[in-house]
């Protein structure tokens, strides 16, 4: 992995991980390098320094392997190569070594649960060969085997089953060109730590492990409709072992994971944290609670409970490359974020969403763990309308055209406000591969970086004072209802006001950062964070 690099953030070298801010790349649609309308690696190398200048310690890069991009990348066809898209492996070698220099490190995308229907392993299988063990075939039911073998859905809508001419059923949990892989097999195992050992050999810090709890299956493959219990694919006790074969890869390369894991269960979800399991998992409850004091303060403290029995740092974030942008959601009367309500024409106010979401930054880079930051999110970004014709999100096709997709949070980035595309780097007479809705050019990095009450300006400050608040552990502070209030190391407070009223803040020497003007009497109006040194 080379020399070890000097941590951003403050901590131990080797701890890295549990205290800091990482930042979610879209390769796709942060920066164009070759102007062809595709976010590339090139774009990325070019805009380093914006990363470094932003105070991040490091990189989560979405899929950027080979691909038919039929569900934006997470369809992998090879994982030792980079799409041609995005450019070549000796350009993500150096990437990551240039990242490093700076200061940042790299965290790459597995996608256990499923390839691409073009991956080797599947164009065999589905030619008939013995590759087919690799996968789950069936034969239907039925008089004549038309239907499927089971009743599971597909998490993009319709069945989880397609037939091949030769009349075999195979299973994808996601998209029909993602078959699941049949992780009882021992060559899927092999395979997959080959796979980490590639990238870690290349110098990432770390792998994300996409839809984490899925892998595993039930040999039988029973019905969903019994209720059963154990669930027959999601959660189950086998995944364990797995991650813990991985865990022993990494360790050999003082590699990091970070999981997404989505569960209900505090105590099943604290198992895949376990010490020589993962390091890491994503926080969903608190991205998808609503914007309300009790909920959030409720969803913070389940938090940091069902983390401390297995000593894991939590993880806080706002927004992915799935879910609704933050000052979005947050404008809209259901401010929480559920994928069975989205729907197109949803009411928006834009600057209340854009006062909490800027709110929410605050709040977020003030607990204690680890933060992700979503490319353009430090811009404020709105989730964009997508024109029909031009939505590429299998869920939407799926959901019979009545969900909108995950385009909408996927689109280009604005650099330049002056520039063709906002300065996205394609050429002028080539539109991006999504486009960029009217008015995107006022949210350019170069108009914000000139702007001290920009949203990247709170970014910025926000991320450079953060070690202020320490590695203690957050206590609660007494204060009227609607009003988060916590202090951490050195007496650090956090101060958010989700109450209808202006709140007075509590004794403090000095305000160290706000997320808009107090009001003339020195309260913090409503929807508004501030830190404090108390």
């Amino acid at each position: 992995m080379g020399q070890p690099t000097p941590a951003r953030n403050g901590r131990d070298d080797d701890a890295w991980w549990r205290s800091a801010v990482i930042y979610q790349v879209y390769v796709r649609s942060f920066a164009d390098g070759d102007g062809d309308g595709t976010g590339d690696l090139a774009g990325v190398r070019a805009r380093l320094p914006y990363l470094a200048e932003l105070g991040v310690d490091a990189l989560w890069f979405n899929p950027w392997y080979l691909s038919p991009m039929k569900d934006g990348g997470y369809d992998v066809a090879d994982y030792r190569a980079i799409d041609p898209a995005f450019g070549t492996l000796a350009e993500a070698e150096k990437l990551i070594a240039e990242a490093r220099e700076l200061g940042i490190r790299t965290i790459v995308d597995i996608v256990p649960n499923h390839v691409s229907d073009q991956h080797p392993w599947f164009r065999a299988a589905r030619a008939g060969g013995a590759e087919r063990e690799l996968f789950h075939f069936r034969p239907g039911r039925g008089a004549h085997g038309e239907l499927p073998p089971n009743d599971w859905t597909s998490e993009f809508g319709g069945p989880a089953w397609t037939r091949l001419p030769d009349g075999a059923w195979y299973l994808h949990l996601f998209a029909p060109e993602q078959p699941d892989l049949n992780w009882a097999h021992p060559a899927v195992r092999q395979e997959h730590e080959d796979i980490l050992r590639f990238w870690f050999e290349r110098g990432v810090a770390g792998v994300r492990i996409d839809s984490a709890a899925l892998p595993a299956k039930d040999p039988r493959l029973p019905d969903l409709a019994e209720g059963r219990d154990p669930h027959p694919y999601v959660d189950r006790d086998e995944l364990h072992d797995i991650y813990r074969s991985w865990r022993r890869v990494a360790d050999e390369y003082g590699g990091v994971f970070v999981g997404e894991v989505w569960l209900p269960d505090s105590e099943r979800f604290a198992r895949y944290l376990r010490p020589d399991e993962l390091h890491s998992a994503f926080n969903f409850s608190f991205m998808a609670c609503p914007w309300d004091a009790a909920r959030l303060r409720t969803s913070i403290d389940e938090t940091l409970a069902e983390h401390a029995p297995v000593g894991a740092p939590a993880t806080w974030v706002l927004c992915n490359h799935d879910v609704t942008r933050t000052v979005t959601r947050y404008g809209r009367a259901d401010t929480g974020f559920d994928f069975a309500t989205k729907a197109f024409g949803t009411p928006t106010d834009l600057a209340l969403g854009t006062r909490r979401a800027r709110a929410a930054a605050l709040l977020s880079l003030a607990l204690p763990g680890a933060v992700y930051v979503y490319q353009g999110e430090e811009l404020g970004l709105p989730e964009a309308d997508i024109p029909l014709d031009r939505i590429e999100d299998p869920m939407h096709e799926r959901s019979g055209g009545t969900d909108p997709g995950r385009d909408g949070c996927r689109v280009p980035l604005p650099w330049s406000a002056d520039a063709p595309h906002a300065g996205f780097g394609t050429e002028a007479a080539r539109e991006p591969w999504l486009p960029q809705p009217a008015g995107w050019a006022g949210h350019a990095v170069d108009l914000q970086q000139r702007d001290p009450a920009s949203m990247l300006a709170l970014y910025r400050e926000a991320i450079r004072l953060r070690p202020a608040f320490g590695d203690a552990p957050l206590t609660w502070l007494d204060g009227p209802d609607g009003v988060l209030a916590f202090t951490r190391a050195d007496g650090t407070a956090c101060v958010v006001n989700l109450s209808g009223a202006p709140a007075e803040l509590p004794a403090h020497t000095r305000l160290l950062l706000a997320s808009g003007p107090l009001d003339e009497a020195g309260r913090l109006p409503q929807d508004t964070a501030a830190w404090l040194r108390a």
